[in-house]
């Protein structure tokens, strides 16, 4: 009891401050109105496979949802813990009896968790509504889907977190997030390409697929519809190589967050 009151009080600050009124409430509503919307305009032909026909139903109803989440995530994280640094609250709670790790896990359970399981759990239940037998018989393709799409948004809401602790300034870490996710996932995109096709090379290509692990498995279902026009099709075991290299991405890009924040953040 003595670590878990301070560390509810913590999370509580947090969530009523990232979640305020009807910002949580408008997430919900609009994730839920997204998923029934794009899940019942989902083309059931045109795909040689379940598996295909279930990765396309996913990704085509979640994309939006994805964004949503993804802005809101960026919000709570440059506002949660820059404004925090730079206003001296996180100063306050250092002076609880609890560990510093404690006190980010804290906040990003609020700034993180909570719009993730908010979305994971509107987003499935939606989808079972429309295509219950898909859902249940390919589990597999919709939890490699799910993670997949969600491992760029953890890289990105991690590279926020150092930039937030870094500048100090809610604002400013939020449009330097911002310029960041734009050259990650649109102008890395390119250049990826670019290079791919002007030397019929496939590594930019890999390099850019452990970013946005999405693209890979695309390309592993659709074919042709996916990313690469068929400069690199990857296999299964390919697939699943960029999806680990992606999360012990993220990984690594929180741990450099939890280390700076305990032993290099100064206030």
């Amino acid at each position: 009891m003595g670590k878990g009151r301070p560390f509810l009080e913590v999370f509580t600050c947090a969530l009523n401050e990232d979640h305020r009124f009807p910002i949580l409430e408008l997430l919900v509503l609009l994730c839920a109105l997204c998923t029934v919307f794009l899940a019942g305009l989902a083309a059931v032909y045109g795909f040689t496979t379940v598996e295909a026909f279930t990765h396309n139903l996913l990704s085509s109803s979640t994309w939006p949802l994805i964004i949503l989440v993804g802005i809101s995530i960026l919000k709570n994280i440059a506002y949660g813990l820059g404004n925090d640094v730079e206003q001296g609250i996180i100063q306050t709670l250092f002076s609880y009896p609890l560990k510093k790790g404690y006190i980010l896990t804290a906040k990003l359970l609020s700034a993180l968790v909570i719009p993730l399981l908010l979305f994971l759990g509107i987003s499935i239940f939606g989808l079972f509504l429309f295509f219950p037998d898909i859902i249940l018989a390919n589990p597999c393709t919709v939890f490699l889907t799910y993670a997949a799409q969600l491992s760029p948004v953890l890289l990105a809401a991690g590279l926020l977190l150092l930039l937030a602790l870094r500048l100090k300034r809610g604002v400013l870490a939020l449009i330097a997030g911002l310029v960041l996710c734009f050259m990650l996932f649109v102008i890395f995109d390119s250049v990826a390409n670019s290079i791919a096709y002007g030397t019929g090379s496939d590594w930019s290509l890999k390099i850019y697929a452990v970013i946005t692990p999405n693209l890979a498995l695309q390309e592993y279902y659709l074919g042709t519809q996916g990313f690469s026009s068929g400069i690199w099709v990857p296999s299964f075991s390919e697939v699943l190589l960029c999806l680990l290299a992606g999360y012990l991405l993220v990984a690594v890009v929180f741990i450099v967050g939890y280390v700076y924040f305990k032993r290099g953040l100064r206030i």
